[in-house]
């Protein structure tokens, strides 16, 4: 019957989410060294299969003392767990953890974002708008001319939660419509009277709303799919030297360093150019690179297996996004900065 189509479907989904969950769950066991990543990526899916009492034990084993390593990024998992724990009523626990992380006062927007934004779908929006705002206090300047993209979340949360508490605006507000790439201004994608516009008869009013919802979904889609680059494998000069010392053969896949490192950023503009999304930079290593060959049973100097290495790697969570800020550090590693390396070296 018609009626029970949806919950078919959402089971199936469902189910999906706990088979990817279990998926990564294994392969964190393979690889501790990248545990971190494939257990909050694990939760998320236990998250969005309604199986949060199971995320709540992941958050538990990355930070127990007893875990096989110190987490690196302690504030951020205690920020989602917080923002899970309330979605299935315990609301006090994850009061105490949000004001603990707001109290720790991360360097990293990420929690602040997580906290936030728990605070605002719980309309908390007082205490949402503090918390954006001791954010963009201690990680931005109003006079800031190019915030560095992890940080638009704060400006854009803080502007859409000023719009629902009906503030005016001020230079946090101006700095975020002028960082902002949507083709909607934040101030229409942000206006709390456009639940009204869903119910109006007038089609112009509908066309301008599913305008908007298009321009917040390529939002969310790009956030959403930033942990799954397509990446290209770099080298470092020590590595690469090894590499071709032990395997003589793939001296035709990199004739030099110089001629490496110039690849990698021009297939990267051109990857851009044709369009594709959520590019990055996976950083190899000969043991790494050998292990990885004997798993699969092949010579690393079969050069067919680059390709696969480099996936496994940000399948990991290895990769690093590309392009970097261009105020920040290049990703060639020569510690130089991007705009003045390899942003113009083409």
């Amino acid at each position: 019957m018609r009626p029970e189509k949806p919950a078919a479907a959402a089971d199936h989904v469902d189910a999906d989410h706990i088979a990817e969950a279990a998926r990564l769950e294994r392969t964190a066991g393979l690889y501790p060294e990248d545990a971190e990543a494939l257990l909050l990526q694990a939760a998320a899916h236990l998250e969005l299969a309604g199986a949060r009492d199971r995320a709540t034990r992941l958050y538990d084993r990355l930070l127990s003392a007893d875990a096989q390593r110190p987490p690196a990024a302690p504030l951020l998992i205690r920020a989602l767990k917080a923002s899970n724990l309330w979605e299935y009523g315990h609301e006090a626990e994850a009061r105490a953890i949000i004001e603990g992380v707001r109290a720790a006062a991360p360097r990293d927007p990420a929690p602040w974002v997580i906290v936030a934004e728990s605070l605002e779908s719980h309309d908390e929006l007082e205490q949402a708008h503090a918390t954006f705002t001791e954010a963009a206090t201690l990680l931005l300047s109003p006079e800031t001319q190019n915030p560095a993209n992890a940080t638009h979340p704060i400006l854009f949360g803080r502007h859409r939660v000023r719009r629902l508490l009906g503030a005016d605006h001020d230079a946090w507000d101006a700095l975020a419509d002028r960082v902002s790439t949507s083709p909607v201004p934040l101030d229409e994608l942000h206006d709390p009277k456009r639940t009204w516009s869903l119910g109006s008869e007038n089609p112009a009013e509908l066309r301008a709303e599913i305008t908007r919802l298009q321009a917040e979904l390529g939002s969310y889609r790009q956030a959403l799919s930033r942990p799954f680059p397509v990446a290209i494998l770099h080298w470092p000069e020590p590595e690469l030297t090894e590499l071709l010392t032990a395997y003589p053969s793939l001296t035709a896949e990199y004739p030099s360093h110089d001629e490496h490192l110039a690849t990698i950023e021009s297939s990267l503009r051109e990857l851009s150019a044709s369009g594709t999304p959520n590019l990055g930079i996976v950083t190899g290593t000969v043991p790494s690179y050998e292990a990885f060959a004997a798993s699969e049973s092949t010579s690393p100097a079969d050069p067919n297996l680059l390709p696969q290495y480099a996936t496994t790697l940000a399948a990991r969570g290895r990769a690093a996004a590309w392009p970097p800020e261009r105020d920040a550090e290049c990703w060639c590693g020569s510690g130089a900065v991007y705009d003045d390396c390899h942003a113009g070296a083409l």
